[in-house]
Formats: structure tokens, sequence, C-alpha cells
């Protein structure tokens, strides 16, 4: 695996690639990977002649009180990973390369940046947005792999694709998850065992709405309400919001017919958790 850190590098290998007609596999990962990005990863070298994976903290989607600064870091580990498992190209950019001085660029996918997490999180998918967009330019990706967690990540990203014509297919693979449950996330190694526990919440309200659907339950408002009463029953976590909502637009229902998308943000003390339910009816 070569590692690059320099964008013009990362250029010249791509044209290498591609002059050789080989197909570009990307996964633009922020780092402290786990099986749900190595998940992603498998499906790349399987599915591509080469894969790209990019580790880079991207400062622009977080917030003035998050956590940029002490989320987790050991570039030697993931590189070591990816080592392993074959990966062709390592980019791990610095923040100057990424927005060097005096830069004033950033996307948006306007609307649907604004709903679930984006209601919180002003500028989370603008700066999300943007590093994917320039990703995308510099790897000059195929097919571009993300996972389902993010799932309303995955669906601005797909509107922006198809916005802006962009030469890359999206493919979005499912949640990874712990034997009891629990999503695959970085942010998971700051919970306690207490707090781990109570992270549980998440999935089982989800597998209890799946549970609902599958009996006939197609009214949302209800869905929502046996969510809220099993996060609420838990003393550790704070429900953000629980929604169900079309899995294309993310537009609110009124009735799941065929697509939908049960949806919730969690806090366990201070760690905020997501999760998500793809329903298909």
């Amino acid at each position: 695996m070569e590692t690059i850190r320099r964008i013009e590098e990362m250029k010249n290998a791509v044209r290498g690639l591609k002059s050789r007609e080989k197909s570009v596999g990307f996964v633009p990962t922020m780092g402290y990977l786990h099986e749900g990005h190595l998940s992603l990863v498998r499906k790349s070298l399987n599915r591509t002649d080469s894969t790209v994976v990019s580790i880079f903290v991207n400062p622009a989607q977080f917030g003035p009180a998050e956590d940029f600064k002490d989320y987790p870091r050991d570039q030697t580990r993931d590189s070591e990973i990816l080592t392993g498992l074959g990966v062709d190209y390592l980019f791990c950019p610095n923040q100057d390369e990424m927005y060097p001085p005096g830069y004033r660029t950033f996307v948006e996918v306007r609307d649907l940046q604004d709903r679930l997490c984006g209601e919180s999180r002003k500028g989370h998918f603008k700066g999300v947005c943007t590093v994917v967009l320039k990703l995308f330019s510099i790897v000059r990706p195929d097919t571009a792999f993300f996972g389902q967690k993010d799932a309303q990540q995955a669906i601005i990203l797909k509107r922006m694709v198809q916005d802006l014509n962009l030469d890359v297919r999206i493919e979005v693979l499912p949640i990874v998850r712990e034997q009891d449950g629990l999503a695959l996330s970085s942010r998971n190694i700051y919970l306690d065992s207490k707090q781990r526990r109570a992270a549980l919440c998440l999935s089982k309200s989800l597998q209890e709405a799946e549970k609902m659907i599958a009996q006939g339950e197609r009214r949302p408002a209800k869905i929502i309400r046996r969510i809220e009463e099993l996060v609420q029953a838990e003393p550790l976590a704070k429900l953000e919001y629980a929604e169900v909502v079309d899995s294309e637009n993310l537009d609110s229902v009124d009735c799941i017919k065929k697509h939908a998308l049960v949806a919730l943000a969690v806090h366990i003390g201070d760690v905020r958790l997501i999760d998500n339910l793809l329903v298909k009816i």
C-alpha cells in the first residue's frame, strides 16, 4: 500500500490507474477504523481494480462545541489494518492541504441538509458535501462506498452527485453492529461500561419499531411514541429526535406505504449516537 499526503501526488496516481483502464473504488473515512469501515473497504476490493481509502478528520463538518480536537485518531493502526487488507492507496492529507489559507468555497444541498441531524448540527452537511466533493475531484472514483448508519449523509451525497452530474456511483452498505446490536461508530470509544449498556436503547427501540411494522403498524406517530418510551426509560439517555421519513427525500410521512427510514439520535452522557432502520414493504 502506498500512503500519499499531497493532492497532486494522489491525482497523479489516479491518472496512472485511469490510463491503464483500472476501475477505482473509494472509501472516504475520518479514520479510527472499525469493522463498519472495513466492510466498505472489502466491498471495494472485491468490486474494483484499485481501492483508495482516505483518512481526513474534516474540521468543516464539526460545530464549535463538537469534538474535533478529541475525535479519536490512530493513523499508524489504521495504516496497518489497510495494508493487511490489500488496499492500494491511503490518502492522508493534512488540514492545510485540503483547506489552504484563503479557502472560501463550500457546497450545500439545501433543504435536505437542515433535517434530522442537520437541525442540531448546523453546517455539518455543508462541511461533509464540501470535503466529499473535493475528494471525488482528487480521487475520481468510479464507485464510492458509504455506510447506512449515516443514512442522511448518504441521501444528501446521492443528491449532490445527481445535481452536479458527477461521474461516480455511490453504493450504500448495511449497518455493521456489535453482537448485542449496537451500531459500530468511532465515537463508541467514548462510552464507559454503564453508558455502553445504556446505548443499547437505540438498537432495541429500532428492533421494536421493526417488529411493529412487521405486524402491520403503518402509523409513524405510534411507532415514534414507542421509540420515545423505550429511550426515555433509560436514565442515561436523552432523545434528540426520532422520526419516520421518506427514505429518498427525508419528507415526513403520514403512513408507511413502501419505503421509509426510521431514524433517531440519542445523547448518552456527552456522546451523541445515531442509528436507523430502512423499511421496505
